[in-house]
C-alpha cells in the first residue's frame, strides 16, 4: 500500500486529507492512503521518515515550509530560490524537494489581474509569502511586504504603514497570514478598507471559511476577491503528479 501524507502543526483543518480521501473514492485508487502526521519540531521529521517504510510523498505546510530545507538530498530551482518547500517526493530513501504553491497561485491569481494591477501589498513573511513574491516577480509586479514589525532584512512595512494614499496606489492585496481561518473567522488584517476600491483585487490565500472578513470588507467596497481554494486544488494535482512520475 502506497501512503502520501501532510506534514505540519498543527492539523485540525486540512484540506489535503480531506482532498486526497475523495480523488482515491472517485478514481478508485485501492493502493494508496493519506495520512496527516503532526510534526510540532521538525527534528523530528527523519524519524517519521523512516518510521514509515511505504511513504511515497509528503505535502508540506505551516511551519514547516522552511525549515524543512536541510533535510531535502534534492531540490528544484524553485525551491532553492524561493527557499520555501511545500512538496517531498521520497524514492530511494532520497527526499526530493517541489514548490507547487507557486504553481498554484499563479495559476489562480492570474484569472483577475488587468493591467492597472502592477503593485501589490503581501500580508505576511510565511513559507506562503516567499512563493507569492516568486510569482509576482514572474508577473513583473512590484510589491511590498507587510509585516507586523520592521524587518529591514526583508524591507518589510508594518501594517501602520498602510495609509489610505499608499493603499490607492497598490491596488493587488494578497493576505498570506492566517487571519480569518476557520474557526476563527472574526479576525482580518487591519487596512484602511475605506479606501478600497472596483479597482482593487483582494486575493486571500485562506480557502476556509470561503469568503474570510478580509474578503468581505474588500467586496463590500466593489473590488474583486479570490479566495485560495482553486490554488489548493491545482498544488494538489501538481503535487499527486510529481509523487507519480
Amino acid at each position: 500500500m502506497k501512503e502520501y501524507g501532510l506534514i505540519g502543526y498543527p492539523l485540525s483543518h486540512s484540506f489535503s486529507k480531506r482532498y486526497f480521501d475523495d480523488k482515491f473514492e472517485k478514481e478508485q485508487i485501492t493502493n494508496a492512503t493519506f495520512s496527516l502526521f503532526e510534526v510540532e519540531l521538525i527534528e523530528a521529521f527523519p524519524l517519521l521518515i523512516s518510521n514509515h517504510k511505504d511513504l511515497q510523498g509528503v505535502c508540506i505546510t505551516i511551519p514547516h515550509k522552511k525549515n524543512v530545507l536541510p533535510y531535502l538530498h534534492w531540490m528544484n530551482n524553485a525551491v532553492q530560490e524561493v527557499g520555501a518547500c511545500n512538496c517531498i517526493r521520497i524514492k530511494d530513501g532520497q527526499l526530493f524537494g517541489y514548490n507547487t504553491d507557486i504553481v498554484g497561485f499563479k495559476a489562480s491569481f492570474e484569472k483577475h489581474l488587468k493591467p492597472h494591477h502592477n503593485k501589490a501589498l503581501i500580508l505576511g513573511t510565511g513559507g506562503a509569502s516567499l512563493s507569492v513574491e516568486y510569482v509576482l516577480k514572474q508577473l513583473n509586479i512590484q510589491y511590498l511586504v507587510v509585516s507586523r514589525q520592521d524587518n529591514a532584512a526583508i524591507n518589510s512595512i508594518t501594517y501602520a504603514a498602510i495609509t489610505p494614499e499608499l493603499l490607492k496606489e497598490y491596488t493587488v492585496i494578497i493576505n498570506c497570514t492566517p487571519l480569518g481561518t476557520f474557526p476563527n473567522i472574526d479576525s482580518y488584517p487591519i487596512l484602511p478598507y475605506e479606501s478600497v476600491s472596483s479597482d482593487h483585487y483582494f486575493f486571500d490565500l485562506v480557502y476556509n471559511p470561503a469568503e474570510t472578513k478580509f474578503l468581505s470588507l474588500a467586496k463590500e467596497m466593489g473590488a474583486t476577491i479570490q479566495n485560495g481554494y482553486e490554488m489548493l486544488v491545482l498544488q494538489a494535482e501538481e503535487n499527486w503528479g510529481i509523487w507519480n512520475e
